[in-house]
């Protein structure tokens, strides 16, 4: 990766540069049986276009607040890079009622509606399905995204030392977020074209440096599980020979 990148917006576009074909996030859902997996360059597509929405639908500027209420999930991981694309703070988790807009999906949509801002609802269903009944109050994230352009361009340049991360009661600037990747990088032994298993929250640093931001600052790749407790008895070593794992966290 470039020495020289300081946001996590910058690391993708680096990612995008050395390798746009190679696995980027993996996902799976025990809960469902869903998998997906994600190019560099289909992840990146799907970033630039939530972050045309972001800053342009949803009027969000560089310093905004946008509160995830969402689990570990190859969408999360989109919204985290839009709002570092866009400027806008990642607060992972929390209060609605103090955000500019929030992201919610289907089992935390009664907390955000303390948002007086935009709201935005994820369905979280296979392959980015919509909702079959809209939630009053709330674009549904899967009917506004398809439409959106390709390529992205803030409409300001994205401080690197200004706030862009919020998570358990830290907060991070986007050269803090690269830094502290890098870093349990080395610690986890992840490098280049490494593979990382994580069955983390994404509510905690850790769950999103092990399942996304760690292996994105070295030119590794994640595969991130949901509901991994209901794997079935021996599935998650076939899953760690099956995707190449090289490094698990759960």
């Amino acid at each position: 990766m470039n020495a020289n990148d300081r946001t996590p917006a910058d690391l993708l576009r680096s990612a995008l540069a050395a390798d746009p074909g190679r696995p980027l996030v993996t996902f799976y859902d025990d809960a469902t049986g869903e998998r997906v997996e994600l190019s560099v360059a289909t992840f990146a597509n799907w970033v630039a276009k939530t972050a045309n929405l972001l800053q342009g639908d949803l009027a969000a500027e560089p310093g905004d607040r946008a509160v995830l209420l969402l689990p570990a999930h190859w969408q999360t991981a989109v919204w985290l890079l839009a709002c570092s694309s866009v400027g806008v703070v990642a607060d992972v988790g929390g209060d609605p009622a103090a955000a500019d807009l929030v992201v919610s999906g289907p089992d935390t949509l009664e907390a955000a509606r303390a948002c007086s801002g935009e709201r935005v609802a994820l369905a979280l269903r296979p392959l980015g399905g919509r909702f079959p009944q809209p939630p009053g109050g709330f674009a549904d994230y899967a009917v506004e995204v398809p439409g959106q352009g390709d390529r992205f361009a803030p409409y300001a340049p994205v401080d690197p030392d200004a706030p862009a991360l919020a998570v358990g009661g830290a907060e991070l600037s986007g050269a803090g977020v690269v830094e502290r990747a890098r870093a349990d990088a080395g610690r986890l032994g992840v490098t280049a074209g490494s593979r990382v298993l994580s069955g983390l929250s994404y509510g905690t640093w850790e769950g999103l440096s092990c399942g996304l931001y760690a292996a994105l600052a070295v030119g590794g790749s994640v595969v991130l599980c949901r509901h991994l407790d209901q794997l079935a008895e021996g599935g998650l070593e076939k899953r760690v020979e099956d995707e190449r794992v090289t490094v698990t966290v759960r």
